[in-house]
């Protein structure tokens, strides 16, 4: 028996800073969202409206996004101690772990490290193998963020930056795209449940070739590790998948708890 859990919203303390939680409890399934790089958890109330009571919706908002604090870390090491630091905090056990570009790297990584944590995960448009990264486009990273500083704050109620420095917002960026180099053994690590639901299209200056390329290296982790599988493949772009393409983030989740309830059967 599952007990009914309050709704809650309030900060949660992690090393030197506080993170914005909302919890809307419940006896459902614990879904946790993990937003993308610059984005809060506003994001996600159009995938938490179509899967409604039916589950547990958890979203928090990452250092100096939203309305979480500041803090002298934001490296992806910390991105995960804030995962572990929200599902104490809420009493959270095996969740289905949701995540959106970013996220979704947090989300696989999480559930790699964490096997007999996590109930399932479903990736957003996001954790695809890419390996492209070199100095030049480090130092081209440095440089675009740079020029890009004066729009921040018109950028940060979109989604699209945070309370960081532009040398900050670089290193997130130039750090997750590392990361995607070495993906292939993370992704072949899990053995939890992982749905992709895959955008088209490019976004935000990305050449829709380019992002096609990125997303069909997805195809060989499908073929070695069958935990693995594409959810559904859908007409928005990555910047909108989550508005307009809400009811395809809600079918895997809902993917995931029937895949889970089978196994338990």
């Amino acid at each position: 028996m599952t007990i009914e859990q309050p709704v809650w919203a309030g900060m949660v303390p992690v090393d030197d800073t506080a993170l914005a939680v909302t919890d809307t409890g419940g006896s459902g399934r614990p879904v946790v969202y993990l937003n993308g790089s610059y984005a809060d958890q506003s994001h996600w109330r159009r995938v938490i409206a179509d899967l409604d009571s039916d589950y547990r919706h958890i979203t928090y908002d990452e250092r100096a996004r939203g309305k979480s604090q500041r803090s002298a870390d934001y490296s992806f090491e910390a991105c995960l101690r804030d995962v572990d630091a929200v599902l104490v905090a809420r009493g959270v056990d095996r969740p289905i772990l949701v995540g959106w570009s970013y996220g979704a790297m947090l989300a696989v990584h999480w559930a790699a490290r964490n096997p007999d944590r996590v109930l399932g995960v479903v990736s957003v448009d996001g954790a695809y193998p890419h390996d492209w990264l070199d100095d030049a486009a480090r130092q081209h990273i440095r440089k675009l963020f740079r020029r890009l500083s004066p729009l921040f704050p018109i950028a940060r109620p979109l989604g699209l930056a945070a309370r960081m420095t532009a040398e900050q917002h670089a290193e997130v960026n130039i750090e997750i795209n590392e990361l995607m180099g070495a993906l292939g053994p993370v992704l072949d690590r899990v053995t939890a449940p992982v749905r992709y639901v895959v955008a088209a299209g490019g976004h935000l200056g990305a050449d829709p070739k380019l992002m096609e390329g990125i997303r069909a290296n997805l195809n060989p982790v499908l073929a070695r590790n069958p935990n693995i599988q594409v959810s559904a493949t859908v007409a928005s772009n990555h910047s909108k998948i989550l508005r307009n393409d809400s009811r395809a983030v809600a079918d895997a989740v809902r993917e995931i708890a029937v895949s889970c309830d089978h196994a338990v059967g």
